[in-house]
């Protein structure tokens, strides 16, 4: 009796320990999830960057496209309204720089779109 009462009073050692375990085998189950999904998809590593990337750049260029509309109204209003030439001549400047970084992004994503088919698997096939 003395020893049972004893197993029963060890500072709540074996609890801990239970907990550990138990821990331990939910880890297990999570990495063996995580290893074993990407198996399952069938998928390489570089068809998921790439649509990853796709999308990023869709998402990208929808917003930068909506920064430049609205910078480039600005600018125009500045450009068309103010009486003071410097203002009007750093208008006009940012009203270029907007267009070109424009320009830029959308000319990267047709390189990635159009282009990419022609080079894909290291071999360029005109």
């Amino acid at each position: 009796m003395a020893q049972e009462q004893k197993k029963l009073d060890d500072g709540g050692k074996s609890s801990a320990r239970l907990q550990r375990r138990i821990q331990a085998v939910a880890i297990t189950c999570y990495m063996a999830v995580l290893f074993i999904q990407p198996a399952a998809a069938a998928d390489t590593m570089w068809t998921r960057f790439s649509s990853i990337m796709a999308d990023v750049y869709g998402e990208l260029v929808g917003i930068s496209t909506i920064v430049a509309v609205t910078a480039s109204a600005v600018a125009l209003l500045v450009r068309m309204i103010s009486r003071n030439e410097r203002a009007v001549a750093e208008a006009t400047s940012w009203l270029k720089r907007i267009v070109v970084t424009w320009l830029v992004l959308n000319t990267l994503g047709f390189a990635v779109a159009y282009l990419q088919p022609l080079i894909q698997g290291g071999q360029y096939t005109p």
